[in-house]
């Protein structure tokens, strides 16, 4: 444990690794163009324990690329080097996927350390620029072998010419404590993160801590691969296994043991890290030419006391935080629920991004996440480059220095929100001036059109309606209003209009609907903020 607990200690007598890695994969590592360090003890409490020595001393950040250096390597650049094919971790093993490392580049600036999991313990993979196709004289010949790797793409064993889902990397871990998968259409957008400590707090910057060692063991089934990784930051330090299943989705168990040198403002577990520019909600005259553009289109919840929620997001005029308070609760998820694509008309492929259901599992008191909130964090973006939208759970009492804390999760890759609840789902959600089509329209009056679609409204004995349930935390509901059937021949696709006028000011509006049909629930609880414009 000696060697493993100094993360900066130089190694000596570095060797080719030996079949001492144990069985196949050790045989086909040796015979691989890698090179490897000798061999250390390593389990998952070992890192714990590892994690915890570390917070007790002052913190000091891994290894990066200079100014001057960063600047060289541009986004062209980047997308140049890649690993040989034949230098990829598990490359000519008998294990189901493949490892490329990643450089470090103007991005991700910071080094991590990399090693594979053995009978024998773990073998640092040692770096080395010869691992890398690049062009001549390339910046990425300067990278000093103390920053070495990036991150790392997960790929699948042999993929084919026809099946161009599995020619892509379908997991990555790369910068600060982000990762992301494929999820089950076949393409990234969503991530998480290991952690976020105080994001949108007035009185100080947020902290992006680092996973700076990853630990790769295949199995423990044929279809899994385990990550384990230590975290480190300036207030926080911990130890993270991931149980990887590549299936038609991906689902990743979480389990997670965390020591604090400080105490944050607002500790954010399960970050989830997403997209919004704009969506058929509200779109500005001549933004972009696409209809929509966004990776998630809303915050789904599974409340501890069984209520579905459903909370479109929004692209505010400035930052924004909500919290909705809960106690044990059983899911929540960033989603992108429209799969049109003629809604966005994107080579991009838009309306494949995944859906990323946080589902908990064990929290430091045992079963649950006790009590706490889902908070919601938007900030203004005007491109899609910017990733300007996260959720995560925020424990109800602040964590203080020196506390250990543990907490076990799953993470839903999916197309669609796992454990549907049978409830007509929100669909879309419109916004337009007030009043009556064919009217004169009233000042100052705000339509929403809320679509909703699900089997109980498909269900409705004939000519029935749904009842509307509708709230406002300002303004007036007493205007026009209409509930009808989505004229589409879709069964169980509903539109619910009401206006809401009498705002004052701009300061934003929370509102709520949900439907029912004689004392019967029938859809989910719309949840919205909205900004007076």
């Amino acid at each position: 444990m000696s060697e493993l607990m100094d993360r900066r200690e130089v190694l000596k007598g570095v060797i080719a690794v030996a079949a001492t890695l144990g069985g196949e994969v050790g045989e086909a590592l040796a015979d691989s163009g890698l090179r490897f360090g000798a061999a250390q003890p390593f389990s998952f409490d070992d890192l714990k324990r590892l994690a915890k020595d570390i917070v007790a001393a002052p913190y000091t950040p891994p290894p990066q690329l200079s100014d001057a250096l960063a600047k060289e390597m541009t986004y062209d650049e980047m997308g140049r080097v890649k690993q040989h094919y034949a230098d990829r971790v598990f490359g000519d093993s008998p294990e189901p996927y493949k490892i490329e490392m990643i450089n470090v580049g103007m991005y991700n600036r910071r080094g991590v350390k990399f090693y594979v999991v053995g009978d024998d313990g773990a073998r640092e993979l040692l770096y080395d620029p010869s691992y890398f196709d690049r062009s001549v004289n390339s910046p990425f010949d300067k990278i000093p072998a103390s920053v070495g790797f990036g991150g790392f793409r997960i790929h699948e064993a042999n993929p084919t010419e026809h099946d161009w889902l599995k020619k892509l990397p379908w997991a990555v871990f790369q910068g600060a404590s982000y990762f992301r998968t494929v999820g089950e259409l076949g393409e990234m957008g969503i991530s998480a993160r290991g952690i976020a400590l105080d994001v949108a707090v007035a009185d100080r910057s947020e902290e992006f801590p680092d996973f700076t060692h990853f630990y790769v063991q295949p199995g423990p089934n044929a279809d899994q691969i385990t990550v384990f990784a230590l975290l480190e930051g300036p207030s926080i330090a911990g130890a993270y296994r991931f149980v990887m299943t590549r299936d038609k989705a991906v689902l990743m168990d979480v389990d997670c043991t965390l020591h604090m040198r400080k105490q944050v403002a607002r500790f954010g577990l399960t970050a989830l890290t997403s997209m919004y520019w704009y969506s058929e909600t509200k779109k500005d005259t001549a933004i972009d030419w696409r209809p929509e553009v966004h990776d998630s289109d809303g915050l789904s919840m599974w409340t501890g006391k069984g209520e579905r929620l459903w909370r479109p997001l929004n692209n505010p005029p400035h930052i924004m935080m909500s919290s909705f308070m809960d106690e044990n609760p059983r899911g929540f998820g960033l989603c992108q629920r429209d799969r049109v694509f003629d809604h966005y008309i994107d080579g991009v492929n838009y309306n494949r991004r995944p859906t990323l259901w946080v589902e908990p599992l064990r929290g430091p008191d045992g079963p649950g996440w006790g009590k706490g909130w889902v908070q919601l964090c938007e900030i203004p973006t005007d491109d899609e480059i910017h990733d300007n939208i996260v959720a995560m759970w925020v424990p109800e009492k602040p964590i203080p220095a020196g506390s250990e804390v543990s907490y076990g999760y799953r993470l839903h890759w999916v197309a669609d929100e796992p454990f549907q609840s049978g409830l007509a789902r929100v669909v879309a959600t419109r916004l337009s001036r007030g009043g009556q089509p064919g009217q004169p329209r009233p000042k100052g009056v705000r339509k929403f059109v809320i679509e909703f679609l699900g089997a109980p409204l498909a269900t409705l004995p004939y000519g029935a309606k749904p009842e509307l349930n509708v709230w406002a935390g300002r303004g007036s509901l007493d205007g026009y209003r209409n509930i009808s059937a989505v004229p589409d021949d879709v069964p169980g696709h509903w539109h619910i209009e009401f206006d809401l006028a009498n705002v004052e000011g701009t300061d934003p509006v929370e509102m709520g609907v949900f439907l029912t049909y004689g004392g019967k629930l029938l859809s989910e609880t719309w949840l919205f903020q909205y900004h007076p414009f």
